[in-house]
């Protein structure tokens, strides 16, 4: 809604504006933070400034705008209904965190989406969009002085009594099978983990990493290469400031699907029983790669420190990552294996055919030695 109307500028001169000067104007939104960003040339940094402070504080809000944008907001949600590997993301997450935030698609629904007004979005923006709680995060063609002068110029303004903080996100755990007239199976299974906060973090990373994170890895030789149970598969870490969560995505037939599920928690169980010879090496060389290449996109790399600054209250540099990824051994690996299985809980979500769709269950069986807890 911001984008249809902030400070003094219609929908059309916002783009405009940053556009006529070279520039590119977008936002993401994420479960814990909003990003508003701009490209510009070197030079574009005031503008930049004065359309982005606009739109984070000044709003319009304008009903008319709201209800065309509800209906286009409506049309993405069906959308991403009809894009399988991506809605059985949201069915996993939904069963991870079952009646919590946490848990909810950040697109939301038709039902939430209808029953917005600008005073209930006036209200959210009010109680979140705080000075204090703001990050402004420049790289690139940027100097310093002048980056400080325009935010206090654009951002300044009193503080505010900041909300009581969100409770912590807790794993419930749970399965969603959807059965579904496709030609595949997509399934997303997820064990608790550390938070982004968590000492374990970089381990939790690494131990994704062996175990799905590239063509090397545990999943992609055992279940691709040598069973061909699945054309895709892989092992994320997905963390949030309190909670995290260990993900594996399977994208297979419905006749394969249980035995890719039962290898996928094998190969689990194997990992957080030991490491062999050159696994974690490979995956601090892949992991301290994948971070350190991404920082060559200047936008990358001030979104990475405006998050490191939200959640830490300071950048890490480089040489401090690196070190820290370095740091981990095998005995923390380990560790982080215990961690995710401990609980004995999983969450897991298949899309598919309907003789896929207990391939999640199977998952949970083989991981737990046949109990159910969940």
């Amino acid at each position: 809604m911001v984008f249809k109307g902030a400070g003094e500028r219609s929908a059309r001169d916002i783009v405009e504006v940053v556009e006529a000067a070279g520039g590119h104007i977008n936002a993401a939104t994420g479960h814990e933070r909003t990003s508003y960003q701009v490209r510009a040339l070197k030079g574009g940094l005031p503008l930049a400034m004065a359309v982005t402070s606009d739109l984070v504080l000044r709003p319009t809000l304008d009903p008319g705008d709201l209800a065309r944008e509800k209906q286009v907001i409506a049309q993405e949600i069906a959308e991403a209904a009809d894009t399988p590997d991506d809605q059985v993301f949201e069915l996993a997450q939904a069963a991870a965190f079952a009646g919590q935030p946490l848990g909810r698609p950040i697109l939301g629904s038709v039902e939430s989406v209808g029953a917005a007004d600008p005073q209930t979005l006036g209200a959210f923006r009010d109680g979140l969009y705080a000075p204090d709680a703001i990050v402004v995060s420049a790289a690139g063609a940027v100097d310093e002085d002048e980056l400080l002068a325009e935010a206090e110029r654009w951002f300044a303004e009193p503080a505010r009594a900041q909300p009581p903080p969100a409770e912590p996100a807790a794993f419930t755990g749970g399965l969603a099978p959807t059965p579904r007239p496709l030609e595949q199976a997509h399934m997303v299974l997820l064990l608790p983990a550390p938070g982004a906060r968590d000492p374990d973090y970089f381990a939790l990373r690494l131990f994704a990493e062996v175990l799905g994170g590239g063509m090397s890895s545990r999943l992609f030789q055992e279940v691709r290469e040598h069973r061909g149970l699945a054309y895709a598969i892989d092992a994320y870490a997905d963390t949030n400031a309190d909670v995290g969560v260990l993900g594996i995505y399977v994208g297979t037939s419905a006749a394969d699907a249980g035995e890719a599920a039962e290898l996928a928690a094998r190969e689990l169980k194997g990992l957080a029983e030991g490491l062999r010879a050159g696994e974690l090496d490979r995956a601090k060389a892949q992991l301290k790669g994948a971070m350190f290449m991404a920082r060559e996109s200047a936008q990358a790399r001030a979104e990475q420190a405006a998050g490191q600054l939200l959640l830490f209250d300071r950048t890490l540099s480089a040489a401090e990552i690196a070190a820290a990824v370095d740091a981990v051994g095998p005995a923390d690996i380990a560790r982080v294996g215990e961690r995710v299985l401990a609980p004995r809980l999983c969450a897991g979500a298949v899309l598919g055919p309907k003789r896929a769709t207990s391939a999640a269950a199977r998952f949970q069986r083989a991981l737990f030695d046949g109990q159910v807890f969940a």
